[in-house]
């Protein structure tokens, strides 16, 4: 057996093992924030009754393996676990991280994205309708995790290593981005934006519009945004 052989199957062993250790973390971190999620919904949902509209709604609902949804009122937070294992740019900051410096399989990541949407933009099928992206959670074979996004500041990139996630860490994630999406409210687009339709836009059932709705459309959304 030729010496670059063996390394191909060298790697193959390490990366593998590596990668699914990966996904095997991040998978049964995201079957916890659907515990997570569903037993926050129930709670906020009976601290709140009586006092709200019975039309607004706070519901949990699991949409398969690697989604998950949670509706707040008026907004939707959709969970989505990615399947894949990823490694960071040569830019990003995580390399200044003396953790990952020790080891660079410790910045091998899962990742969780978490997404804001119009609840009507769902409920309506309009698929056209922007949503954002508000948060990600990394976690790595080790389950240290680190956190991005909008006011997310439990554990940032540089504090990657000093703390393994569960399920405190995440409430701490959802709240942040329950509140950041409660807060984040849609702008009415510019005028001149909007003095164009097609007959087309107005022949569309409701249910499947063609006109686009989006908290920041027509507008740049950018990583201060509020």
């Amino acid at each position: 057996m030729s010496t670059l052989r063996g390394k191909i199957l060298e790697t193959i062993v390490k990366k593998s093992t590596l990668k699914q250790q990966i996904f095997d973390n991040t998978f049964s971190t995201f079957n916890l924030l659907k515990e997570t999620l569903f037993e926050m919904a129930s709670e906020i949902d009976d601290e709140l009754d009586g006092k709200l509209d019975r039309r607004v709604r706070i519901e949990y609902r699991d949409r398969g393996k690697f989604e998950a949804q949670l509706q707040v009122a008026s907004d939707i937070l959709l969970f989505q676990m990615h399947t894949d294992v990823f490694e960071f740019d040569s830019n990003h900051i995580i390399w200044q991280n003396s953790y990952v410096q020790e080891n660079r399989d410790n910045s091998y990541t899962g990742v969780i994205n978490i997404y804001n949407f119009l609840s009507d933009s769902l409920k309506y099928n309009r698929n056209a309708d922007e949503g954002y992206l508000i948060g990600r959670i990394f976690i790595n074979r080790e389950k240290a995790f680190f956190v991005e996004g909008k006011r997310q500041t439990l554990v940032r990139p540089m504090a990657f290593g000093t703390r393994k996630i569960d399920q405190e860490a995440l409430v701490d994630v959802i709240e942040t981005a329950i509140n950041y999406a409660l807060n984040f409210d849609l702008l009415m687009p510019p005028y001149d934006e909007n003095i164009r339709v097609t007959v087309d836009q107005f022949n569309s059932k409701l249910d499947n519009s063609k006109f686009t709705t989006g908290k920041r459309l027509s507008y740049d959304f950018s990583i201060d945004d509020i």
